[in-house]
């Protein structure tokens, strides 16, 4: 595997010089205002003493050239300037995540959060302080969603092994992370994928047979106002304008469609460009990310260089906001043949925008993952069996969005000799957030990414957890009954293949201890019989003798805490055995309630 330096000080090193590349970027902005207002007055001065024919006019010229380069230059030190910007908000960032004070700067991805999802809220996938806030460095919406695709589905282990190499490979380019950083502006919340791929992939507008016309038309008004000028009669000028003009109004609707949409695309494509520019120039050693940029170096011309096409047709249109050209182009249909013009171009390459949306997002999405490997040299790829029995043996358990000045690391085995861990302890012990890093780098796993454990190996899971289980005023519903709804998805899903991973929190505690005891050795029986493995909590005493129950398939582990005056500590440490004690009139006391006999 690759090694790398350590990210903290590339990141505190690079921040530095891009602070410096920053000021001088904003000191020449300054010098070069300077010199244009400089320019502007000389030439203000030559057009006053012209004017009074003091010198040739022709004297002009020279403030125009140095003001026209002058105007390049500046565009190019403000493009500087807006790069060494977005270079320090990514070191910036890279470094709060290192000093885990990342939550709430970057993007949650609450537009893919679903209730119904049999793990994503229970496991904070998505929203303020989750696992994609935590991953995503794309700059585009195709990125974001194919990093929460990986995120909500498991991948198969070969496709899991194929995105570890490849991330292996991203790892230590810091270059490219910071040209896919600096190639996006706000494309991420203005290209949507699905609306963008249906404007490109639609039917044409126009019938065939109306470019030949307009051609036609055009070089009729042509040759007709050349004849009108040379003989002084307009009747054949004038049959040709209106002839023009009938076509104009036949399809203005029409076009006027076709040359906003498209304009409006390319500006928003055209941000797309500059990253795919990027990527059709790398060279890669892993298959999955060779057959990535070669789909994009299989197309003629480049990506890249299509969209500037389309991006200059849509600024050729623009011309027509000059008056006196407006006055020339409407007569000669420029504006039908731009908007032709761009149907053949969508004709042509629309069928390639869909890929070159995936190449972008696929790239994104396993580079997001690689700067996440990068900040945590410790984590390590886990290991995919493909053994028939359902397994999880990880060391060493974190929980990766926590601190690691918080973190408190845990072994787990679960496989056919010991499928299930019945979690005993009291609040505030630790035993739901045991559930969520087992389930938490079970994702990570099996979307490709490096886990947070010195070692993990599983075969491939489905997962279904009910920790974040509400009741729903609206539908009228109480929390138990969304439990057991919950549950009996689980439990279809355990019917099926991958088997099932289960992370079941306060199991069935709505109920009395008599129905949760039966009703969850039921459950949990049936689980077992198909293959699935997995994790219950409780702190009611009872439940702890399902594991005797369902021995030697189960086994009781706690968490446990020391009353220590009027603190409670917590060691967060997983013990083998049920727990012996309750800290639930403690934790009462603890905040001034009143609990003590009368």
């Amino acid at each position: 595997m690759t090694t790398v330096a350590d990210p903290r000080t590339e990141y505190n090193t690079r921040l530095l010089s891009h602070r410096t590349a920053h000021a001088d970027a904003s000191r020449a902005d300054a010098r070069v205002a300077w010199l244009r207002l400089t320019t502007f007055v000389a030439a203000v001065a030559v057009g006053v003493f012209g004017w009074n024919a003091a010198i040739s006019w022709w004297w002009l010229v020279v403030p125009g050239v140095v003001f026209v380069v002058l105007i390049r230059w500046h565009d190019r030190v403000i493009e500087r300037r807006e790069d060494t910007a977005k270079l320090i908000a990514f070191y910036e960032r890279g470094l709060a995540r290192l000093d885990g004070h990342w939550v709430g700067h970057g993007t949650t991805g609450e537009r893919f959060a679903d209730p119904a999802h049999l793990y994503a809220a229970d496991l904070d996938l998505f929203g303020r302080g989750s696992l994609f806030e935590l991953l995503c460095l794309a700059r585009t919406r195709a990125g974001e969603d194919a990093l929460a695709s990986w995120l909500k589905a498991p991948a198969p282990p070969g496709v899991v092994l194929d995105r570890q190499i490849a991330i292996d490979e991203l790892t230590p380019r810091l270059d490219l992370r910071e040209q896919l950083w600096t190639a996006g502006a706000e494309i991420a919340t203005s290209v949507h994928p699905d609306t963008l791929v249906q404007w490109a992939e639609a039917p044409s507008l126009f019938p065939r047979w109306l470019q030949p016309l307009s051609a036609l038309l055009t070089a009729a008004v042509i040759a007709s106002a050349i004849a009108a000028f040379s003989t002084g009669r307009y009747a054949a000028l004038l049959a040709v304008l209106a002839a023009s003009g009938l076509v104009l109004y036949r399809y203005f609707d029409r076009i006027s469609s076709v040359v906003h949409t498209a304009g409006s695309w390319s500006r928003d494509l055209d941000v797309l460009s500059r990253i795919l520019a990027h990527l059709e120039k790398q060279a890669f050693d892993s298959v999955l990310l060779t057959e990535l940029v070669s789909t994009l170096r299989r197309l003629a011309p480049p990506p890249s260089l299509a969209i500037r096409q389309l991006h200059r047709l849509s600024e050729m249109h623009d011309w027509q906001h000059n008056v006196l050209f407006a006055a020339v182009a409407i007569p000669l249909l420029w504006t039908v043949h731009l908007a032709l013009a761009m149907e053949r171009w969508r004709l042509r390459h629309g069928t390639d925008v869909r890929t070159w949306l995936r190449t972008v997002g696929e790239i994104e999405a396993l580079s997001s993952i690689a700067a996440y490997r990068y900040e945590r040299p410790g984590d390590v790829f886990p290991d995919l069996t493909d053994a028939t029995a359902a397994s999880f043996v990880g060391a060493a358990l974190g929980h990766p969005l926590l601190s690691p000045g918080k973190m408190v690391r845990n072994d787990v085995r679960l496989d056919s000799q010991q499928q299930l861990l019945v979690v005993s302890g009291s609040n505030m012990s630790g035993k739901s957030t045991l559930l969520r890093t087992v389930g938490i780098n079970t994702v990570l796993a099996q979307m490709g990414a490096p886990v947070c454990a010195t070692s993990l190996r599983m075969s491939p899971l489905a997962l279904g957890a009910t920790l974040r289980i509400q009741d729903s005023l609206q539908e009228g519903r109480s929390r138990f009954f969304a439990e057991i709804t919950r549950l009996k998805d689980i439990a279809d899903r355990a019917k099926g293949t991958p088997h099932l991973l289960f992370l079941l929190d306060e199991l069935f505690h709505g109920t009395n201890s008599h129905d949760r005891l039966i009703g969850a050795s039921g459950v949990l029986n049936a689980l077992l019989e198909r293959g699935a493995v997995g994790l219950i909590t409780t702190h009611d005493m009872a439940l702890v003798a399902v594991a005797d129950h369902l021995a030697p398939r189960a086994a009781n582990v706690h968490f446990d805490d020391q009353l220590d005056g009027d603190e409670i500590r917590f060691d967060y440490r997983m013990k083998p055995g049920p727990v012996t004690s309750s800290n639930a009139l403690a934790l009462m006391r603890a905040v001034g309630l009143d609990v003590d006999r009368p």
